[in-house]
């Protein structure tokens, strides 16, 4: 079997085991300074990735995150993360193993392609669906298998990987390689490849969010509402787009219900029925609502 550089030794860490405290975690903050640049390199993958998963969302399909241990923890927090951020439920993370896998390894699971399409089926993923697979090694069966049964219904499969050349890119539609070197402890991929990926999940969901109109300038305006820390944020947010004070920010959201449909309210002067009007034929963009209405905002 041929290793990729996930799987090789770091020159710079062989005396690790001799180090000090300072000097181990200096080291660790100099390979992972390796990481953003080695993302760098993978934008242009990206890019083509946030448009491939933007026009599946937008026409009601899910994101579909696949991956075996650290890998599919990184895709089930990446998911888990959308709706309070963004009131999005249509990202998924699929573990290789299911739940029990985030808490304890499931020996074995992420070599079966055939449990992966058991827990794709599970989900009832379908063509209207995409995967994105991640591992680190980029040789994990049970992301192919994923990618395996995506194109048998066809839909497309974006894989994020740490080596070059790797089984699962070539099984995908699209491939982001961010090759982050070897481990300072060797195959530990939790750490530089863990890094990498977990940034490049971040562009994925951020980005497409950002497409389908769940931020206004870089502000949140479809966040859920769920709990005090973010009733505030909401409050401001409507206040500062708006140009009202907060008091009448919390009167509106308490009428409505939700930030967009406040911010429209407020700033063209309708009512609630109207301002979901507005943001419908918009695509739920409040920045082209007031395009359309021709309305000067702060930004």
């Amino acid at each position: 079997m041929t290793l990729g550089t996930t799987e090789t030794r770091n020159p710079n860490s062989v005396n690790i085991d001799l180090m000090n405290s300072e000097e181990i975690v200096t080291l660790i903050n100099q390979e992972d300074h390796k990481v953003a640049d080695a993302v760098q390199k993978a934008i242009p993958q990206i890019a083509r990735a946030v448009d491939m998963i933007t026009e599946k969302l937008r026409n009601g399909g899910r994101l579909v995150y696949v991956g075996a241990g650290t890998s599919g923890r990184l895709g089930v927090l990446d998911a888990s993360e959308c709706l309070p951020t963004y009131s999005f439920d249509r990202v998924v993370g699929v573990i290789a193993g299911g739940k029990e896998a985030m808490f304890v390894a499931q020996e074995g699971a992420e070599d079966s392609k055939e449990l992966a399409v058991k827990q794709m089926k599970e989900i009832n993923f379908s063509g209207e669906d995409i995967v994105c697979g991640i591992a680190a090694s980029g040789r994990t069966p049970f992301v192919i298998g994923a990618f395996e049964y995506a194109h048998q219904l066809g839909t497309q499969a974006i894989a994020v990987v740490n080596n070059q050349g790797s089984a699962v890119a070539k099984a995908a539609d699209i491939a982001i390689e961010a090759v982050v070197g070897p481990e300072v402890v060797t195959g530990s991929t939790r750490m530089k490849s863990g890094t990498a990926d977990k940034m490049i999940l971040n562009m994925l969901s951020t980005a497409s969010m950002i497409r389908l109109g769940k931020t206004y300038s870089n502000l949140m305006v479809d966040l859920k509402i769920s709990n005090v820390k973010l009733v505030d944020r909401a409050e401001r947010i409507v206040a500062m787009i708006a140009e009202v004070d907060q008091s009448k920010a919390r009167e509106t959201l308490q009428e409505c219900g939700d930030v967009k449909t406040a911010i429209v309210m407020l700033k063209a002067g309708v009512d609630q029925d109207l301002a979901k009007q507005l943001l419908d034929k918009n695509e739920g963009v409040v920045g082209k609502v007031f395009e359309s209405l021709n309305i000067k905002a702060v930004r």
